[in-house]
């Protein structure tokens, strides 16, 4: 006998659309991924932050190999993560922008080379320690050696491709 409350899915095929339109299903906090390399700030907004390890404790990013940034980036030692609070939502618009303008006009915070978006819900320092070639990206573990959490704010959450409030 079959239980009345299963509901049937038709797989679908495993395209890079179908992908897309999949997890897009799955929210996922924002942040921001910067170091300070020669002078100038290299990073890029990131969506693929995700816990690892808590001993010891680890983090991981994932890339695309596309990325012009993520060259640069792979040579600093330390990064710096910024959770994004709902109140920045209108900086992914000029985190967005090429390269050289990313970070023109938003105010930042810089500790040994690691970079953090200035009230961001959370800051975390991260070191680079392996990369693992996963398809078209690049998985990256980071060994998180200092973090932080502002618990009066809530987070900015990205869910079928565009931002949402936790508070609305």
């Amino acid at each position: 006998m079959q239980d009345e409350c299963m509901t049937q899915t038709v797989p679908q095929s495993v395209t890079s659309a179908a992908m897309r339109r999949t997890l897009a299903g799955f929210a996922t906090g924002l942040s921001v991924v910067a170091a300070e390399l020669d002078g100038r700030v290299v990073g890029m907004p990131a969506n693929s932050l995700a816990s690892v390890s808590l001993d010891p404790p680890l983090v991981s990013l994932a890339f695309a190999r596309t990325s012009t940034t993520w060259p640069a980036l792979r040579t600093a030692p330390r990064w710096g993560i910024s959770v994004l609070a709902e109140e920045q939502a209108a900086l992914l618009d000029v985190l967005r922008r090429p390269a050289g303008a990313r970070f023109q006009g938003v105010g930042l915070n810089i500790d040994d080379g690691a970079v953090y978006i200035r009230d961001a819900l959370a800051t975390i320092a991260v070191a680079p320690r392996t990369v693992v070639e996963a398809g078209d990206h690049d998985l990256v573990l980071l060994e998180v050696t200092h973090l932080h959490r502002d618990e009066t704010q809530q987070p900015l959450v990205f869910f079928n491709s565009t931002t949402h409030l936790l508070s609305h």
